[in-house]
């Protein structure tokens, strides 16, 4: 199966007051409590809002499945939301279609991953000898509804002002002109770059203990699953506004 590239959305949302959560990693307790202070935080705005989750759901946390399930659910009332891809989603689909091994996913952290659904990582190779039949075992029982959920990911929201991604762009590229694997994945070309960005961009990926701020690039990744610090950022207006759980 070919790797199929992923939807690009756009949209005129710059009057929406917008959150963005930084990278969950399996804590479905602290993707509650970011919620709940988004809620609290909306309550007092017009309108609808949008929650915009900036990928890498699973893995490393000891909630993935749970994760998964939450975000498949409708969102809070009075707000829309948008799942992106990140790239350890992505990570998970190539094992499931054969592009990476077993144990080249568990280095991704993903034993993790398996335990949330049930499955026990460490003793599933000693249960199934063969690496085909292993690998056709957890095929069949990941909840495809699951699996159709990630597939289907978009990779980048784009708005008047904002670009909301996993891991960033290619600064020497056009938007219309980045990879899937760049936007997923890339991390010095962007982070050190010093062409000039064309927007805002906001994303995770690279883990810092305190939201990494400049002048053309917010990341609010700050290593959730091992701080317990899952951040939040609001735009609207023109102004950020931070809170971590």
């Amino acid at each position: 199966m070919a790797r199929q590239p992923r939807p690009r959305l756009t949209l005129d949302i710059a009057a929406i007051p917008t959150y963005a959560i930084g990278d969950i990693h399996g804590r479905y307790d602290l993707l509650v409590k970011a919620e709940e202070a988004i809620l609290r935080d909306g309550a007092r705005l017009p309108g609808r809002k949008l929650i915009v989750t900036l990928g890498d759901y699973i893995d490393r946390g000891p909630e993935s499945a749970q994760v998964i399930t939450h975000l498949m659910e409708p969102p809070p009332d009075g707000f829309d939301r948008i799942c992106l891809a990140g790239n350890h989603e992505v990570a998970m689909l190539d094992y499931i279609d054969g592009w990476i091994s077993y144990d080249d996913w568990m280095q991704m952290g993903s034993a993790e991953s398996l335990k949330s659904y049930g499955l026990d990582p460490e003793h599933l190779p000693l249960v199934f000898p063969s690496g085909a039949k292993l690998d056709a075992f957890i095929r069949q029982s990941l909840p495809r509804t699951h699996i159709d959920f990630m597939r289907a990911m978009p990779v980048l929201l784009e708005t008047p002002s904002v670009i909301f991604v996993h891991a960033g762009i290619n600064p020497k590229l056009r938007l219309s002109e980045q990879t899937d694997e760049d936007l997923v994945l890339i991390r010095q070309r962007f982070l050190e770059s010093r062409v000039p960005l064309p927007k805002l961009v906001v994303h995770g990926h690279t883990p810092n203990d305190e939201p990494d701020i400049r002048p053309r690039r917010l990341n609010i990744d700050t290593r959730a699953y091992r701080s317990s610090k899952l951040t939040v950022a609001r735009l609207w207006q023109g102004r950020v506004h931070l809170f971590s759980t």
